[in-house]
């Protein structure tokens, strides 16, 4: 197995496998590898000719036969040749397959894009993928990790760029409620944010994110969270009945954020040290938001956290119908902020 990583970088130190097997739930970094091979190993007159795209769906019979015979030709002018087939998870016959891996064609990169799963590796051709090829299985990125990856991307993307920008600690975390963990759907958004910028704007903030992406900067869950830290019983029952009229904001989710941060909250509490990097490291978060945190132990008491956490496992279960038979999304948002703020 290989990661995405040792993979790409082989591929840019121009060491190739005969044979890329792209394959996971994450469909992010398969066609990051499939798009880089694509579009890099050949140049633009070679492609005319040595490279060849098809589509699992679009094989006749669904059988892998016609990408491996196009594997086994020769370059036109003595180079690489590139055959991909994407969407190869509509493939249903491999047997060709595995007799092409017994002698695969030198010059030739077979890339194989199988997304949404994995196939059967108990097959001879995945037995014999793995010996003689570089094969990837793109995990789904869990919830927990999805904000800090966006950061890091952010970063690496601001680097890239070579401009003179920065962007708030907020954004990671907006994008991350609202886009789930699709990271394609994340890149996407954060590429918008880099080109809707205004001229001389040099910050990535909600008001960005909102204008391009249709975030809304106000009401969010992390509003609703800055609200139950101040005790704003106001502005925390505007953003609940904003979230109880719009599909974007399902109950569930919202109370998942929320039951994290009481969560760690009492954590913060039994600390023995709670300065602002051992904190941090300790909750699991940037440091930025150590200080939510210290303003949320001077309102709520351990004890009371502890009835907090347990009045979202009361509303979470309710809101899924247990015990339940009528309150109405609103109805629960009132009462839960009712408990946590009296």
């Amino acid at each position: 197995m290989s990661t995405y990583e040792q993979i790409m970088k082989s591929l840019q130190a121009g060491k190739f496998a005969p044979l890329y097997l792209l394959c996971g739930e994450e469909s992010f970094y398969i066609d990051r590898v499939s798009d880089y091979i694509e579009n890099n190993i050949l140049d633009e007159t070679a492609k005319a000719f040595d490279l060849t795209v098809v589509y699992g769906r679009d094989l006749p019979g669904l059988d892998i036969a016609q990408a491996v015979g196009a594997a086994r030709g020769f370059a036109m002018f003595g180079g690489q040749k590139v055959v991909i087939v994407k969407e190869a998870q509509a493939v249903k016959k491999w047997d060709s397959l595995a007799l092409y891996l017994d002698n695969p064609q030198p010059s030739t990169i077979l890339v194989i894009c199988y997304k949404y799963g994995t196939p059967d590796k108990r097959t001879v051709w995945w037995k014999k993928a793995d010996k003689i090829g570089a094969v990837m299985v793109s995990e789904r990125l869990r919830d927990y990790k999805v904000e800090e990856w966006i950061r890091t991307y952010l970063n690496d993307r601001i680097k890239q760029s070579g401009e003179q920008l920065t962007f708030d600690p907020v954004v990671p975390k907006l994008l991350s409620d609202a886009l789930g963990s699709d990271l394609n759907a994340i890149v996407c958004a954060i590429d918008k944010l880099m080109l809707g910028r205004q001229p001389g704007q040099n910050k990535i903030d909600a008001a960005l994110i909102e204008r391009n992406i249709g975030i809304s900067k106000d009401y969010n869950v992390f509003e609703l969270q800055d609200a139950l830290i101040k005790g704003d019983v106001v502005k925390a029952n505007r953003i609940t009945q904003y979230f109880a009229s719009s599909k974007d904001h399902p109950m569930q989710k919202e109370l998942g954020i929320l039951y994290n941060f009481f969560a760690n909250l009492m954590i913060y509490h039994y600390l023995d040290d709670k300065t602002e990097r051992v904190a941090a490291q300790a909750l699991g978060v940037n440091p930025f938001f150590v200080k939510d945190y210290a303003a949320a132990a001077r309102r709520y008491s351990a004890g009371k956290t502890f009835k907090i956490i347990g009045y979202f496992r009361e509303i979470d279960a309710r809101s899924k119908g247990i015990d339940n038979p009528s309150a109405r999304d609103d109805d629960l948002w009132k009462e839960l902020i009712y408990k946590i703020l009296h």
